[in-house]
Order: structure tokens, then sequence, then C-alpha cells
């Protein structure tokens, strides 16, 4: 199966719901850095949710934001005829939402730094991310869950550290 050409991504942005879930909408697009503009678009989009949504149902949202991600960047991935595609972006936008749902409340300063030592942990891929990367590839529902599994380590990676942070300087 031949990929996606990238003229022809906006066309394939409004083919399936799969496909306007895995592109994030259509930040995922971004000619430059699509994970970042994909990073930002979630952070944005959390921050208008939690002035509709308690946090309890933030957590559920951000909950059913795995599995539908997984769903989604399955089935992208597939039809783009590429294992993992940067103009997926879910994954990106579900870990945000992750780390931001679990380290709040913070102000503008300790969302910003959140959001850059996510994009950091997702880049460069360091210890547990690279192995995480490199742990499901491919097709299919094992390439869709290593899509999202590497994102979530970098997430984890960015809660760990926000938490050392907390706990030997405040």
């Amino acid at each position: 199966m031949p990929a996606i050409a990238p003229s022809q991504l906006r066309r394939f942005l409004l083919r399936h719901p799969a496909h306007f879930i895995a592109l994030g909408g259509g930040s995922g697009l971004s000619p430059v850095a699509p994970g970042t503009v994909g990073t930002l678009w979630g952070w944005l989009a959390f921050l208008v949710l939690q002035l509709w949504l308690p946090p309890a149902a933030l957590g559920w949202l951000v909950l059913a934001s795995l599995p539908v991600g997984w769903w989604a960047c399955t089935l992208a991935a597939r039809h783009m005829g590429v294992a993992d595609p940067g103009a997926v972006v879910w994954d990106e936008i579900a870990a945000i939402w992750l780390i931001l749902w679990l380290a709040m409340p913070m102000g503008f300063a300790g969302q910003a730094l959140a959001f850059a030592l996510f994009r950091y942990f997702d880049a460069a891929k360091p210890g547990p991310v690279g192995w995480a990367d490199r742990l499901f590839k491919g097709f299919g529902w094992r390439g869709g869950f290593g899509i999202m599994f590497d994102d979530l380590v970098a997430a984890g990676c960015t809660l760990l550290t926000i938490a050392l942070w907390r706990h030997f300087f405040f």
C-alpha cells in the first residue's frame, strides 16, 4: 500500500473519523514539527475542557482517549501505509492530557515546563522511551499500540521528573 502524499493529507483527514482523531483534528498536518503542534493543540484543548469538566470527568476522558487513540492510530497508519506516520499526533495529545490531568494544578510556567519535558522525552527518546519505541512496530493492532506506548512512557518520565522536582525543591 503506497503512503499518502502530503498533498492528499487534507482529504485523508476527513475521509474517516479515525483519521480525524489520529491527525489531531488537523494539527498533525503541520509541515513543521507536527508532534509539537499536536502537543500544543492537546494542551490548549485540555485547558478548554478543564473549564467545563470537573477533574473526575477529565480523568475519564483521558482514560477513554487511550483505547480510542489506539484504534484511530492503528487505522490511520494502516490507511496511510506508514507504520508510525508523523502526521498521527493523537499519541501526543493523549499523553499531554495525562500529564496535565495528573500534575495540575500548576500555573503557566509549570505547564510550559511539563510541555517542554514531554517534548524532550518524546523527541530524544532517552532510555525507557527509546526501548518503548522499539518494542512494538509494524501495522495492525500491535503497531497502533506502539504508536501510543512510547508517548505514554515519555509521559511517565515527564511525570516522574515533575514529582522529583516537587519533592526535592518544594
